[in-house]
C-alpha cells in the first residue's frame, strides 16, 4: 500500500467521486487541504470573497446539471459557521453539497483554541450527515460515506470537519482500490403504479403536480411523457418549474399564494384529483390545507418516507425516487393506452387551456418610474427559450415567477424554502462555473443584491460572465407589502440622498459605481422603452469583457404584487389584462388575437 498524507488521499477520493471544481476561502486550519489541491491537481478552485458565498456557489453548481455535487471549503471557526446558511438552503431544497472545514488540532479541541468551534454540533440540524473526523485513516472513508449519503434517498448536504493534525498525518491508502459506493434509491413497484394509475384514470379532472424531486431525479422527460400518454394537465411547483415547458399544451400554470398564475390556481380549484410527484406540499404552494384539499383526492409520490403525510394524509402515498416511479408509470400507462383503458380527458385539457389563454395579468405599462411588470415583459422579448434564470426571494422573484417563461429543467435556479438574501449573485456564479455556455440571467431586488455584492469580484477575476437584472425600488418590497396588515411602513426604506451620486435623487446606493469598482460592467435604465436596448447592450458587454453585467432598472417605489392568504383569495392589486395588448408576451399571445 502507498503511504500518503490523509489530505492527499482526500483529494484523490474527491476526484474519483467526480469532483472537478471547488469553491472556497483558504485559512490556517485548512491550508493542508489547499497544499494537496495544488500537489495532486485535477480540481479547479474558485476563490470566493465570503465563505457563505462559496456555499451558495456550490449550490448553484449542483443545481445547474444532473449529477453535479458542489464542494465548498473553509477554515475553522467562523468559516464553518458562515456555511450554515448554505447548508440550510441546500437541505431545504434537497440539494447535495459537500462542505469541508479545517479544525484545530485534536489536542486543542477542548481548550477553547483560536477559531475552534464544535461545527459538527452546529451543522447537524441542517445536514444529512456531518462529522469531525478524529482518525486520519478514516478521512478517505468519511468522504466516501459522504457521497453515498448525499446521493441516497432524498438528496442533501454533508459537512466534513478535518482537524489540522488529522489532515497532515500519514496513512496507508491506494486510490486504485477505491470505488464509489452505490447510493440507495427506493423504487415504485408495478403494483403500486397500477394503484396510482387507477386512481388517476378514474378522475374526471385530474392534475399532475411536478415538484423539485422530478428535476433532482433528472426525470423531466419521463414526467412529460407520462402526462402526454394520459393527456393530463401538469402544475409544476416553483422548484419543479421547467420540468414541462411553459408553452406545452398540458402545462396548466403554477399554483400558490405568491409564485402562481391566476389560471393555475383556477384549474387547481376545479380539479378532483391531484397526483403529486417529487413535491412536498409547501405552504406557499398550498395555502391552508382545508382549502387546498377540499373536494379532491390526492396521490403523493416522494423519495423521502417522512414526507408522506407530513402536511396532510394523501389517499395514496408511495415512497419512490421520481425517476424510478415515472419509469414504472410510463410503462404501465403505455400498456393501458394500447388496451384502450385510458379515459379521455381532452375536454378538461381544453378547459385548462382556456383559462391559461384568458386569465392574465397586465404587463404592458408605460409609466415612469418603471412598473416591475414591464421589466419581465421585456425580458420575455429579449431572452430566448434557452435562458436560465437565477433568483432567490422577494417581490422580484415572485413577479418573475408570475410573468417569465421557463422551458427547460434546471433553467429556473431558485432557492425555494430558505430564501436567504444575497443568494443570487454567488448562485449565478456557481451555475456559470458549471456550464460555461449557458445563457444565464439573474434577477434581484436591491436588498438581495446588496447582501453579497462583493462576490461580483469573483465573476470578474475568474471570467464568469452572466447578466444580472437589478430591479431597484429602494425598498424591502416584500416586507413592506407584508407590513400592510399591521398598518405600518417601518424600517423597510432603503432610500437616502447619496451625496456622491445626486443623479440618483433619493434612491440611495450607487449600484453602478459599486459594480464597476468590483471589475464588472453596469447599465442604469429609467425609461421603460430603454429596457430592451439595455438588455441587448448587456449581451454585447458580457461577450466582450467576459464579466458579469448588471442592468439596474429604477422602479416606482411602491408596487403591490399579486398574492394572498389562500389560493382562492389571491389579491390582484394591479390591473388584469383586458386585451392581448395588455400582456403582449403572455403565452396566449402566440395564438390569440384578444383575451
Amino acid at each position: 500500500m502507498a503511504k500518503m498524507r490523509a489530505i492527499d488521499a482526500a483529494i484523490e477520493v474527491l476526484k474519483r467521486e467526480g469532483v472537478v471544481k471547488a469553491f472556497g476561502v483558504p485559512g490556517a486550519a485548512i491550508n493542508p487541504f489547499y497544499s494537496a489541491l495544488k500537489k495532486v491537481g485535477g480540481i479547479d478552485h474558485v476563490l470566493a470573497r465570503h465563505v457563505e458565498g462559496a456555499s451558495h456557489m456550490a449550490e448553484g453548481y449542483t443545481r445547474a446539471n444532473a449529477g453535479n455535487i458542489g464542494v465548498c471549503i473553509g477554515t475553522s471557526g467562523p468559516a464553518g459557521t458562515d456555511m450554515i446558511t448554505g447548508l440550510y438552503s441546500a437541505q431545504a431544497d434537497s440539494i447535495p453539497i459537500l462542505c469541508i472545514t479545517g479544525q484545530a488540532p485534536r489536542a486543542r479541541l477542548h481548550k477553547e483554541d483560536f477559531q475552534a468551534v464544535d461545527i459538527e454540533s452546529i451543522a447537524r440540524p441542517v445536514t444529512k450527515w456531518c462529522s469531525t473526523v478524529m482518525e486520519p485513516a478514516q478521512v478517505p472513508r468519511a468522504i466516501q460515506h459522504a457521497f453515498q449519503v448525499m446521493r441516497s434517498g432524498r438528496p442533501g448536504p454533508v459537512l466534513i470537519d478535518l482537524p489540522l493534525d488529522v489532515q497532515l498525518a500519514e496513512i496507508e491508502f491506494d486510490i486504485d482500490s477505491y470505488e464509489p459506493l452505490e447510493p440507495y434509491k427506493p423504487a415504485m413497484t408495478r403494483y403500486q403504479a397500477e394503484m396510482a394509475l387507477k386512481m388517476l384514470n378514474e378522475a374526471e379532472r385530474p392534475l399532475i403536480v411536478s415538484g423539485g424531486g422530478v428535476i433532482n431525479a433528472n426525470a423531466s422527460e419521463l414526467l412529460q411523457a407520462f402526462a402526454e400518454i394520459l393527456g393530463v394537465p401538469v402544475i409544476p411547483t416553483l422548484m419543479g418549474w421547467g420540468s414541462i415547458a411553459d408553452d406545452h399544451e398540458l402545462m396548466a400554470g403554477m399554483v400558490g399564494l405568491q409564485t402562481s398564475h391566476r389560471y393555475g390556481n383556477a384549474s387547481m380549484l376545479a380539479s378532483d384529483l391531484v397526483f403529486g410527484v417529487g413535491n412536498r406540499w409547501a405552504n406557499r404552494h398550498t395555502g391552508s390545507v382545508d382549502v387546498y384539499t377540499e373536494g379532491r383526492k390526492f396521490v403523493h409520490i416522494d423519495i423521502e418516507p417522512t414526507q408522506i403525510g407530513r402536511v396532510f394524509c394523501p389517499d395514496l402515498g408511495i415512497v419512490s425516487d421520481a425517476h424510478a416511479a415515472l419509469s414504472q408509470l410510463v410503462e404501465v400507462a403505455k400498456e393501458w393506452k394500447s388496451q384502450g383503458r385510458l379515459k379521455d380527458h381532452s375536454d378538461w385539457v381544453s378547459d385548462c387551456q382556456q383559462r391559461k389563454a384568458t386569465m392574465l395579468r397586465k404587463t404592458h405599462y408605460t409609466e415612469q418610474p418603471v412598473k416591475p411588470m414591464r421589466v419581465y415583459e421585456e425580458m420575455n422579448r429579449i431572452f430566448d427559450r434557452d435562458t436560465c434564470y437565477v433568483s432567490t426571494i422577494g417581490l422580484s422573484q415572485i413577479a418573475a415567477a408570475q410573468f417569465l417563461h421557463v422551458y427547460k429543467p434546471r433553467h429556473w435556479i431558485n432557492c425555494g424554502q430558505a430564501g436567504p438574501l444575497g443568494w443570487t449573485v454567488p448562485a449565478a456564479l456557481g451555475v456559470r462555473a458549471a456550464d460555461p455556455k449557458r445563457q444565464i440571467v439573474a434577477i434581484s431586488g436591491d436588498y438581495d443584491f446588496q447582501f453579497m455584492i462583493e462576490e461580483l469580484a469573483v465573476g470578474a477575476q475568474f471570467k464568469l460572465p452572466y447578466i444580472h437584472v437589478l430591479v431597484n425600488n429602494s425598498y424591502l418590497g416584500l416586507i413592506r407589502q407584508a407590513q400592510r396588515q399591521f398598518d405600518i411602513d417601518y424600517c423597510v426604506q432603503l432610500a437616502f440622498e447619496n451625496q456622491n451620486a445626486p443623479e440618483l435623487a433619493d434612491y440611495g446606493v450607487d449600484h453602478v459605481a459599486v459594480v464597476e469598482g468590483l471589475g464588472c460592467k453596469a447599465i442604469r435604465v429609467r425609461e421603460p422603452d430603454q429596457i430592451a436596448s439595455a438588455f441587448k447592450k448587456a449581451k454585447v458587454l458580457m461577450e466582450k469583457h467576459q464579466v458579469p453585467v448588471v442592468v439596474e432598472i429604477i422602479l416606482e417605489k411602491v408596487t403591490n404584487i399579486s398574492m394572498g392568504v389562500e389560493i382562492n383569495a389571491v389579491n390582484e392589486f394591479e390591473s388584469i389584462a383586458e386585451s392581448i395588448a395588455d400582456a403582449p408576451t403572455a403565452l396566449s399571445a402566440q395564438n390569440r388575437d384578444a383575451v
